[in-house]
């Protein structure tokens, strides 16, 4: 069994089961962040991640001033997947940056975002979305990846390289090549995955072992027994990023998102406690992106 060795550093041994409650797309709209503040008061969640080009970042920002200790990092956001609601970069207005559409949006898809977006451009947004997070008055913990948009070969390294220059734990992936090419990426992609993955592992920079995700399309009725259910499937001595997007069931997220019912309902399982519980029952260890972050080497 391989142990993941941050395991130990955490205060854990190689055969317990680490997992971290994870909320994404935090300020996208205003019922995600309704969303999270209730579910963190509650301590149903562990962390989440903030989406600074989007309308409710401010109101983010205002939130977490007045919530000390919220484990809230940086959603790296390249992407805009909406028809009626977009946002775009907040570091340039240059479609020769390649990271906007015809709407001057963000493109709606990651394989989008692969094929236009100059690196430069791409690693320039996420340092000023960082920045902006912290000037706002977010402490920060980590940087993630909304819809995976930076799992490219070309993006990938700036996309760590701003993470660790800001002191970010960094969305990243203990694998090997091997694991790597059953995920089906391009060889040009494998190979910064796993030059990347040594330089952390050298680094000593806490890494993640596996993402959980149900998907947020359909199956809503047995949404939380399918959860629970990818939940038991965790590992010993592996930190399991399990992941969420709860909104409250509002006209605004109704008009947003076809998948709605997914996010409501991903909402109302974290709320009711159950997630939580069922984790805890089966011995899993809950831990935020704080307790990467605190793990982080000072010369990284």
């Amino acid at each position: 069994m391989n142990v993941n060795p941050a395991i130990e550093k955490l205060g854990f041994s190689g055969s317990d089961k680490v997992a971290i409650l994870h909320v994404d797309d935090v300020g996208m709209c205003g019922s995600s962040l309704e969303a999270f503040a209730d579910l963190w008061e509650r301590q149903s969640v562990t962390c989440g991640s903030v989406m600074v080009p989007c309308p409710w970042f401010r109101a983010t920002a205002a939130w977490a001033r007045e919530t000390p200790g919220v484990d809230l990092g940086v959603h790296a956001t390249l992407t805009c997947e909406w028809e009626g609601y977009r946002w775009g970069p907040i570091s340039t207005s240059d479609m020769a940056s390649g990271l906007m559409d015809g709407e001057r949006a963000f493109h709606k898809t990651s394989e989008a975002v692969a094929q236009f977006a100059v690196p430069a451009a791409a690693k320039r947004e996420l340092q000023m979305q960082i920045e902006a997070a912290l000037e706002a008055g977010i402490a920060a913990t980590h940087l993630d990846t909304h819809m995976g948009s930076v799992m490219h070969g070309k993006l990938y390294q700036g996309f760590v390289d701003v993470a660790l220059e800001a002191g970010l734990a960094p969305f990243a992936l203990l694998l090997e090549e091997p694991q790597w090419n059953k995920k089906l990426y391009d060889e040009e992609t494998i190979s910064v995955f796993s030059e990347v993955t040594r330089a952390l592992t050298k680094g000593q920079v806490p890494m993640l072992d596996r993402i959980v995700m149900l998907t947020l399309q359909g199956g809503e009725e047995d949404r939380a027994a399918k959860t629970m259910a990818l939940h038991d499937r965790i590992k010993p001595g592996h930190i399991s990023y399990l992941i969420f997007h709860p909104a409250l069931d509002t006209p605004e997220l109704r008009a947003i998102c076809p998948d709605w019912r997914s996010r409501v309902a991903d909402y109302e399982m974290l709320a009711s406690g159950q997630i939580r519980d069922h984790l805890e029952k089966q011995g899993v260890k809950l831990i935020g992106c704080r307790e990467l972050q605190d793990l982080m080497p000072k010369a990284a």
